[in-house]
């Protein structure tokens, strides 16, 4: 669904927050943590994934890694790689060495690793993964840490209540943006990402239309995201240039029906099909950067703009012209092309994004000249300084405590809210808005109820307690909700 959505409506919310609901229930929830409400001490934070491996999540998780102050911020990876690889030692080793642990969770039930999860201590939990492969979505259903997010492998809602926040910036998820997320919003200083670029990549070269003579197009983004609309606008693109080239490379194109069927839609679109060259997988990340060496400007994909491909193509010096809209997913190629100064290739419409790219094409100089200097551009922005950008990250990191410290728990309110709305009609003359606030633990004036953390354990789902004996913190739920607040 995210890759044909474009926020005309709240269909795609409503699927996240019910999918949310109904897998809340197959988890029991913490409710209460041992964390020290200390405003100012050393945080742990938990990253969760599996993408720890040659993975597009894995070039943005490394600034963290690698930038943190474990000192201030010890971090805790929870790794559920399936087959681990060179970059995934690599990552262990720099974690351990800089006084960090590494726990390798794949194949461990999810309910254990959150029992880990607060053995660890951690004050702030991660994920890095939402509704994607081997995701641990479970451990966060859970609620181990006191403060849990979401964060790059996903462009939407996790739909689930226990999650207090979702990392995005001011360009990706405007102010003023309609869509609707189950968690709270916080938008990270700059861009929400940050690219580590692969030592393998290789050298810059110059434009191919240089030697060519022909301006040369290409796309590197996931088959699933070039829509039949996305296809439509670049043949119009090609036409208009007719001794220009288009070059798409994904994992598909093994497949020779695949192959046929897409250059089969863009010959009934007027694009003859010799002047398209499709490459399946390459596998060896030196060589899958330097095939960016085929292409002069690169097209993204829309509603859901590329990610890692459009950082790989500016890294290697090629151009992309992407599109504004109206949700995330359409967003990331505007957030990333802000940061490195190429603002006049975001288009706001389908005429605008062939009109851009046109012009572009139009300017061989122009692109002779990025194409040297992009790669330092993007070094020198924000997308590509791991240390500025994890020091925002950190700065976040102790807002978001400083809010859990002051009883200030997105989840939890919410979940209030929803029971309160839930009873709003069953309670004569009190309307929702008429409630008073939860937080720091205090009692709802209305209703008398002892609260957990600032939640009322009535408000919670059930699982949790059915059995009378189930232990919060090696506490009894019946005897920990008797206990003073």
């Amino acid at each position: 669904m995210n890759y044909i959505y474009e926020g005309e409506d709240d269909k795609l919310y409503i699927a996240h927050r019910e999918w949310g609901k109904r897998f809340m229930n197959l988890y029991p929830q913490y409710t209460t943590w041992d964390n020290p409400k200390d405003p100012e001490r050393p945080l742990v934070i938990g990253y969760v994934s599996p993408d720890y491996f040659t993975h597009s999540v894995s070039y943005f998780v490394e600034a963290p890694l690698a930038c943190h102050d474990y000192s201030n911020y010890k971090v805790v990876v929870y790794s559920a790689v399936v087959k681990a690889d060179a970059k995934t030692h690599r990552f262990r080793e720099r974690v351990l060495k800089k006084g960090g642990l590494w726990r390798d969770i794949y194949g461990i039930d999810e309910k254990k690793v959150a029992s880990i999860v607060r053995e660890d201590k951690v004050d702030i939990l991660v994920e890095l993964t939402g509704h994607t492969a081997n995701n641990k979505l479970g451990l966060m259903a859970c609620r181990p840490a006191p403060v849990q997010a979401t964060w790059i492998g996903y462009p939407n809602t996790t739909g689930l209540p226990t999650i207090d926040y979702r990392f995005t910036d001011s360009l990706a998820d405007p102010l003023d943006s309609r869509q609707k997320h189950v968690e709270e919003l916080v938008r990270l200083p700059g861009c929400f990402l940050c690219y580590t670029p692969s030592p393998e990549a290789g050298p810059v070269v110059e434009t191919p239309a240089l030697s060519n003579g022909f301006i040369t197009f290409g796309s590197f983004n996931n088959l699933a995201k070039i829509t039949p609309r996305v296809l439509r606008v670049w043949a119009k693109i090609l036409c208009a240039i007719p001794t220009s080239r288009l070059v798409v490379k994904c994992k598909p194109f093994c497949c020779d029906s695949v192959r046929q069927r897409f250059l089969s839609t863009l010959e009934n679109l007027g694009l003859e099909s010799l002047r398209v060259d499709l490459l399946p997988l390459i596998l060896l990340n030196h060589d899958h950067m330097q095939a960016y060496s085929l292409m002069d400007i690169s097209l993204d994909t829309f509603p859901y703009a590329g990610t890692t491909t459009t950082c790989e193509s500016l890294y290697m010096g090629v151009p992309c012209v992407t599109m504004a809209g109206s949700v995330h997913a359409h967003n990331v190629g505007v957030s990333l092309l802000h940061q490195v100064g190429l603002t006049n290739l975001i288009a706001q419409t389908e005429d605008e994004y062939v009109s851009k790219a046109l012009e572009l094409a139009s300017n061989i100089p122009l692109l002779s000249s990025l194409r040297m200097c992009l790669r330092e551009r993007m070094l020198k922005s924000k997308v590509s300084d791991g240390h500025n950008f994890v020091h925002g990250l950190e700065s976040t990191y102790r807002e978001l405590w400083h809010r859990y410290c002051e009883g200030d728990v997105p989840s939890l309110r919410r979940c209030n809210m929803e029971n309160l709305q839930e009873g709003s009609t069953t309670m004569s003359g009190v309307g929702v808005g008429d409630m008073p606030n939860v937080a720091n633990g205090k009692e709802i004036s209305i209703t008398s109820t002892c609260f957990l953390n600032g939640v009322n354990p009535t408000s919670l789902p059930t699982p949790i307690f059915s059995n009378p004996e189930t232990k919060l913190n090696g506490v009894p739920v019946s005897e920990a909700m008797r206990k003073p607040m």
